[in-house]
């Protein structure tokens, strides 16, 4: 990405013109950030206005904003209630992501003023530690929409199961997604230390990964299709039923408060298809 580059003698664009613009299909948000940025960082509230708007004034006319107040979602987004419409809300931002169409979401000081006196997430979701598959940007969702867990083939320990339970009992998310990938690298090493009949890898805790996730190795074996393939879709659904087990989530799935999803999520395409 091209860097802007600031000048003393640079006249700064107004704020309206760059909004009055719609961004092209290839024109992500963040490059939009980067763009008001070098136009004078008018919304930032770092400098005035170009047409003499005090900074971190409302930018529209009428000095009235149209974003959701501490919100980063579209205006016309409906509140999320149930895991239904959580998944909705996240598979359309993913459809947004894989077509280049990103949301122009705030991510700016005045989000992240108003998430850090408290947050209000409505999907928790765990995934790999794949650097390939960052979670808020292949869901387009920004500062404090989602409580996001990463964990090597979405292994489960204390930590991680500790941290997922906090996402939908502390935080009251009605979503929880176990987000297995394409060509993970976890479970490809996974079937290479138990065709080598290796209980345990070379040092660390790498042999703990090993472990973890090899029952979802074993379970496929002899399956017709890709066997990697088919170990990262019974991965998800293995981690899906210890999931339910955990004295904290399994009640809050009986009593309805919230919904468990298993989704697979294409490094080729960008997509994330639902278990």
């Amino acid at each position: 990405m091209q860097r802007a580059t600031f000048g003393r003698r640079r006249t700064p664009t107004p704020l309206s013109l760059l909004r009055s613009t719609p961004l092209s299909a290839t024109t992500s948000r963040r490059r939009f950030l980067t763009t008001a940025l070098a136009a004078g960082a008018c919304s930032t509230g770092l400098v005035a206005c170009s047409d003499g708007t005090p900074p971190n004034s409302s930018a529209v006319p009428g000095g009235t904003d149209s974003r959701p107040a501490g919100g980063s979602n579209p205006p016309t987004a409906v509140p999320v209630t149930t895991g239904r419409q959580a998944l909705d809300r996240l598979l359309a931002g993913n459809a947004r992501f894989v077509a280049e169409r990103e949301e122009r979401l705030d991510e700016g000081v005045a989000r992240r003023v108003a998430v850090s006196k408290g947050q209000h997430p409505f999907a928790t979701v765990l995934g790999c530690v794949d650097s390939r598959v960052p979670i808020e940007l292949v869901f387009d969702q920004g500062l404090g929409d989602l409580v996001v867990v990463r964990s090597a083939g979405e292994a489960l320990d204390h930590s991680v199961t500790g941290s997922l339970e906090f996402g939908v009992a502390e935080l009251h998310t009605p979503l929880l997604v176990v987000l297995g990938h394409q060509r993970c690298g976890a479970l490809d090493a996974t079937i290479k230390a138990v065709d080598a009949k290796q209980r345990t890898a070379e040092a660390g805790q790498i042999g703990y990964l090993v472990e973890t996730l090899a029952p979802a190795v074993r379970q496929v074996a002899g399956q017709p299709g890709d066997r990697l393939t088919n170990a990262i879709h019974a991965n998800v659904d293995m981690v899906l039923g210890k999931l339910r087990q955990s004295p904290v989530i399994g009640p809050l799935e009986r009593a309805g408060k919230v919904e468990l999803v298993g989704a697979y999520y294409e490094l080729d395409t960008g997509k994330v298809i639902v278990s």
